[in-house]
C-alpha cells in the first residue's frame, strides 16, 4: 500500500472490527489466539507501523534468518521475579520465545536469588556452553550485572540498572520509549491550567524510572513550571534494604501528609505505584480526580479496571519482543558491533483518574 497503514485498513482486509485488531496489536481484551495470529500476520503483511521494519529484517539473512549454531542453541532468560499476567514483559516474552523457536533457539527461564546476587553466583540451572545468549529482564543489581557482562556471552538488557553516574554495562539495552508520553501529559496538564505537577516513584531503581522522572523534571523546565522538590516522593522507608508493600505505602502516607500544599496533578513511576498512590489518597480523605489528578505508567490490566480508571502511557509489548530478538540475534551473529540501546515507541492514554 502507498499510503501508511491505519488499524481500519487491516480490519477492512479480514472482514473483522476495528476494536479486534486493536485488541490483537495492543495485547488488550480477549481474543482467541488464532484471530490474534491472524490479525498480527495480516498486520505484517501489510507493513502496519509497528511489523514493518521486523518484515524488512527478516529479509537480511544476517539478522534474523541465521539458524542456530550446533553446539549452542538455548538463549537463557535471567529475571529475579517470574513476569505475572499483569506485567508487560509477559507479551514479550511470549513473542520472544516465538520467534526464536523459528530460528532454531530454544528459551530456558533461571531467576536469580537474592543470595545469588550477594554471592555473585549464577543459577545451578544455567550451562554456559550451551548459552548462545543471554536476556536480562528488568535485572537491577549493577554489580551483578557487570559479573554477567564478564561471562564472554551476547547480552540484552529489557530495562537495567540506572547508570546515568556510573560505567553503562557492556551490553545492547532495549526499554520503552519513557519520555515523549510524559512531555505530552504534562503539556495537556498546563494547558488545562493545572501547573502544580509532582512525581511519585524510587527514581533511582531502574533506568525506566530515571528516564521518566527525567522527563517529568525536563518537562515542567522547558514549560517555565515550578517544581519544587518537595513534589518528588522519590524515595522509600529508610533502613529497609528490601521494603515491603505496607512500609511504601507508610512511607506514601508520611510524605503525602508532610506536604504544606498538594499538587493538582501526579506523575507514577508506573501503574503499580499510582495504585499505591491512589490507596493512599483515599486513606487520607482525597479524591481521584476530583481532589488530584493521577497518571501511571505501563497501561497494565489492573489500570484498565481499578476505579478511577487510570490516565497512563501504554508499552506495545509485541514490537518490545520483535526488536529484543533483533538486537539479540545481531549481536550474536555479530559480536563487535558497538553497544546500541533502543527505545519503542508508546501511546498516552486518557483515562478517568485525570477527568477524562
Amino acid at each position: 500500500m502507498g499510503t501508511r497503514v491505519t488499524i481500519q485498513d487491516i480490519a477492512d482486509e479480514l472482514g473483522i472490527s476495528r476494536n479486534t485488531v486493536s485488541k490483537a496489536i495492543n495485547n488488550t481484551g480477549i481474543l482467541a489466539d488464532a484471530t490474534r495470529d491472524k490479525v498480527l500476520k495480516k498486520a505484517m503483511e501489510m507493513g502496519y507501523k509497528q511489523f514493518s521494519y521486523v518484515t524488512a529484517a527478516r529479509s537480511v539473512g544476517s539478522v534474523l534468518s541465521v539458524p542456530a549454531p550446533k553446539k549452542k542453541t538455548e538463549i537463557a532468560v535471567f529475571l529475579t521475579n517470574f513476569v505475572g499476567g499483569n506485567h508487560f514483559a509477559t507479551v514479550m516474552l511470549d513473542k520472544f520465545q516465538k520467534e526464536l523457536a523459528g530460528l532454531g533457539y530454544s528459551l530456558t527461564m533461571h531467576r536469580i536469588l537474592t543470595e545469588e546476587q550477594d554471592t555473585m553466583k549464577l543459577p545451578a540451572s544455567f550451562f554456559h556452553e550451551r548459552t548462545a545468549g543471554i536476556i536480562c529482564v528488568e535485572m537491577f543489581d549493577y554489580k551483578y550485572d557487570q559479573m554477567l557482562c564478564s561471562l564472554g556471552l551476547p547480552i540484552l538488557f529489557v530495562d537495567a540498572p540506572a547508570t546515568c553516574l556510573k560505567k553503562p554495562l557492556e551490553a545492547d539495552l532495549l526499554c520503552m520509549d519513557n519520555q515523549s508520553g510524559i512531555y505530552q501529559f504534562v503539556k495537556e496538564m498546563a494547558d488545562r491550567g493545572k501547573t502544580k505537577i509532582g512525581f511519585i516513584g524510587e527514581h533511582m531503581h531502574c533506568q525506566s524510572f530515571f528516564e521518566r522522572y527525567t522527563a517529568y523534571r525536563d518537562a515542567m523546565h522547558m514549560l517555565s513550571l515550578p517544581c519544587p522538590d518537595e513534589y518528588s516522593i522519590t524515595g522509600n522507608k529508610k533502613g529497609t534494604l528490601y521494603p515491603k508493600k505496607d512500609d511504601y505505602l507508610e512511607f506514601l502516607s508520611e510524605r503525602l501528609m508532610a506536604l504544606t500544599h498538594l499538587p493538582e496533578v501526579f506523575i507514577c513511576a508506573n501503574d503499580f505505584v499510582a495504585l499505591d498512590a491512589l490507596q493512599v489518597f483515599r486513606k487520607l480523605g482525597y479524591s481521584v480526580p476530583d481532589d488530584i489528578y493521577l497518571c501511571g505508567f505501563d497501561d497494565s490490566p489492573k489500570s484498565r479496571i481499578v476505579t478511577p480508571p487510570l490516565t497512563t502511557i501504554h508499552i506495545h509489548s509485541q514490537i518490545m519482543g520483535f526488536s529484543a530478538v533483533n538486537l539479540l540475534m545481531s549481536r550474536i551473529n555479530e559480536p563487535s558491533l558497538n553497544y546500541r540501546t533502543m527505545h519503542t515507541e508508546t501511546d498516552l492514554i486518557y483515562r478517568e483518574s485525570t477527568g477524562d
